[in-house]
């Protein structure tokens, strides 16, 4: 699978200090690295995640992304210290930053054109839990909980997007109570509250994640990035625009190689061979 075409003179990073980074077979892996604290972020990890959900679609080796935590959790938010320890001793210029680089994490999340599978194990909480909201899928262990906790500590809710992500997955009312008290929510209660995209025991947690990253690799890429762009854009339009949306993407997709491909191995009663083009 090449890399685009439209390159600068930036590099492709192939080193990524704050976090383990991997890819084989078109499955990139993320994993949070600092396992002895619930692999919590810091200034650096989250700039790193930043500029590496900018470079994916560039790399021309990455067909899904899977967000791990090492050890016994997903990521337990902001590290106290080594973050909000230092965000008590910042200007307002310097909070405007940092908020809006956790921000970008979340929108290049959305507006990345791979598909992104956080599995999750033992606490995501805080930013952890927006960057398993963001994901476009949430396989979740049995030992998993989600708690957007930011009141807990006098803030907003509404931290990185989590205002309006979380009530167009899990409604209004529920939005309104993970959001506004806080709480810790276990993964049954995270399944019933529509948060969770497949549930698993905690020995089939890898297993799960590793079957569905095999499966988006090996699928019609073009069409799942259509797909994740046409469900990112249409949340905020009219059904008008969407119809139209929708109809301009089909057509454009039915000029593709892929779709070509699926008649070709219909009519030879064989499995489509997807290129990504």
């Amino acid at each position: 699978m090449p890399a685009g075409p439209f390159r600068g003179s930036a590099a492709i990073t192939q080193d990524w200090k704050h976090f383990d980074f991997a890819v084989a077979d078109g499955v990139a892996t993320v994993t949070l690295n600092r396992p002895e604290k619930l692999n919590p972020l810091t200034f650096e990890s989250y700039a790193d995640l930043r500029d590496l959900l900018h470079e994916l679609p560039q790399r021309g080796d990455t067909r899904v992304l899977v967000i791990r935590g090492k050890g016994t959790a997903f990521c337990a938010g902001g590290d106290v210290h080594e973050i909000i320890g230092e965000l008590v001793t910042m200007k307002a210029r310097d909070l405007l930053a940092f908020t809006r680089m956790t921000g970008e994490v979340i929108k290049a999340m959305r507006e990345c054109p791979v598909p992104i599978i956080a599995g999750i194990q033992g606490i995501a909480a805080g930013a952890g839990a927006v960057i398993a909201l963001a994901s476009d899928f949430r396989v979740v262990a049995e030992s998993g909980r989600f708690a957007f906790l930011f009141t807990k500590v006098g803030l907003s809710g509404g931290d990185m997007g989590a205002a309006y992500l979380l009530p167009r997955v899990v409604g209004a009312a529920r939005a309104t109570e993970l959001l506004m008290l806080g709480d810790t929510i276990d993964a049954a209660t995270a399944e019933r509250y529509g948060l969770v995209t497949r549930l698993v025991p905690d020995d089939g947690l890898d297993e799960a994640v590793a079957a569905l990253a095999r499966r988006l690799a090996g699928g019609p890429a073009l069409a799942y990035a259509q797909t994740k762009a046409l469900i990112t854009r249409e949340l905020d339009m009219s059904l008008g625009a969407s119809v139209e949306l929708d109809a301009m993407t089909q057509a454009l997709l039915m000029t593709t190689d892929d779709h070509a491909e699926f008649h070709a191995a219909f009519t030879e009663k064989r499995k489509p061979e997807w290129t990504g083009r």
